[in-house]
């Protein structure tokens, strides 16, 4: 059962978090305490919990027209509860209904597998990524597929089977997003992080279903080796097969557009850096590799990240499975952090609508597959926001904007009046 807080206990929780706001790039406060400690370690930035979920955990999540979508992947833990759900007065309800999102018989291609990416398009519908993958369970013909739901009639409207070569048998579709100004219905860009060694990214035509995996052998989609990450306070590296992984690994995974969906940026999962390359190059299927190798640009470090998200000032939000945080690059490549607290474990989806940030906590680093076969995560689960801008500071000595000063006569009629 999933809970909504009520508003007032929500900022009763709230307040004891919001330690100092964002953590902009100014000098940092005056010495206050008498004993050294880290500061970096203390919760920041106000964010209120949407919902809790104590059965499966949650990946995706897209919002539209008001309306919250979650995805419950089940290629880790092959539960039994909805794939797609929409959050509705603090309850899941299987969407587009019950037949598509619950467990079945029905024949892969027909039904939701196992939802994990989410976004909307510029007209506000519903896409997901399947990535077929059920645990424990060979990835099998029809199983991944790309999604698309008119949210207006709650209807399927595009089911994009994805097959070989394009789908790889390790293939994990892991994010998506959808660009409308390529292609006569759009163009779709999909991370293949790989359940193996053999990320890439995937390109399709929604018009014609047309699709085609590219720039596999770059640098900047495969995972990086050796590479070390502290995860709640444990150094892990991944360099397999001297190191076995111990943390969440991947190739290319963090993927969003640009406002003007003229530029796609990405990042792989086990990797620092962030790379854009403009979606003219990308959709057009006459480009060779090494055409598209020659677009990339390498945009720096952003911290290790899972999901990305872009708002419409064209700022890019990264979640940070090391520092439990969630990171804002700004157009001119600096960074706030947004939020920080010891619960944002495993950020994962993230998903701007308007001027608030949603993002979903997994716990996914505490998987037994990660633990020597031990399950670590302790439900519940979280559905987060937060506002992509701090509330301007008011000033009660000073006038309201827009507010006309009395002159001295009519502020003491005023005074004077019963």
């Amino acid at each position: 059962m999933t809970m909504s807080m009520h508003r007032r206990d929500l900022f009763r929780a709230i307040l004891p978090l919001s330690v100092g706001l964002y953590g902009v790039a100014h000098a940092a406060e005056p010495a206050r305490d008498a004993t050294n400690r880290d500061h970096g370690v203390a919760p920041s930035g106000p964010f209120e919990v949407v919902a809790r979920f104590d059965g499966p955990g949650p990946s995706g999540i897209a919002v539209t027209h008001g309306r919250v979508f979650v995805g419950f992947p089940r290629h880790a833990v092959n539960h039994h509860g909805a794939t797609l759900a929409e959050l509705k007065d603090g309850k899941l309800y299987p969407y587009p209904d019950a037949a598509h999102s619950m467990p079945s018989d029905q024949p892969p291609a027909s039904r939701l597998m196992s939802v994990h990416g989410m976004t909307t398009d510029a007209r506000g519908r519903l896409w997901a990524i399947d990535d077929g993958k059920l645990a424990g369970q060979p990835l099998v013909p029809g199983a991944a597929k790309i999604i698309g739901i008119d949210p207006e009639t709650d209807r399927i409207s595009a089911s994009i089977i994805l097959r070989a070569p394009t789908l790889l048998p390790d293939s994990h579709m892991n994010d998506l997003r959808v660009d409308l100004t390529h292609g006569a219905q759009g163009t779709v860009y999909v991370t293949d992080s790989s359940f193996g060694l053999s990320p890439a990214l995937v390109v399709v035509d929604i018009a014609t279903g047309r699709q085609r995996r590219v720039l596999a052998d770059h640098p900047s989609i495969q995972a990086e080796r050796p590479f070390m990450a502290v995860v709640e306070g444990r150094p892990l590296v991944f360099d397999p097969p001297r190191h076995p992984p111990a943390f969440v690994w991947g190739g290319v995974d963090g993927i969003t557009l640009s406002p003007d969906s003229a530029t796609l940026y990405y990042s792989p999962l086990t990797s620092r850096r962030l790379y854009g390359i403009p979606t003219s190059l990308l959709a057009d299927f006459s480009k060779t590799d090494a055409q598209l190798a020659a677009g990339i640009r390498d945009l720096g470090e952003k911290g290790v990240a899972d999901g990305l998200a872009s708002d419409a000032r064209g700022r890019i939000y990264t979640t940070n499975f090391e520092h439990d945080a969630i990171f804002r690059r700004n157009a001119d490549g600096t960074f706030d952090t947004m939020v920080h607290d010891p619960r944002i474990l495993s950020p994962d989806g993230i998903f701007v609508d308007g001027d608030m940030v949603y993002c979903t906590l997994g716990q996914w680093n505490r998987l037994g597959g990660l633990n020597g076969g031990h399950d670590l995560r302790v439900p519940p689960y979280y559905l987060i926001r937060f506002p992509t801008d701090a509330p301007v500071a008011m000033d009660a000595t000073k006038p309201a904007h827009g507010w006309l000063p009395l002159s001295p006569d009519a502020e003491l009629r005023q005074q004077s009046m019963p």
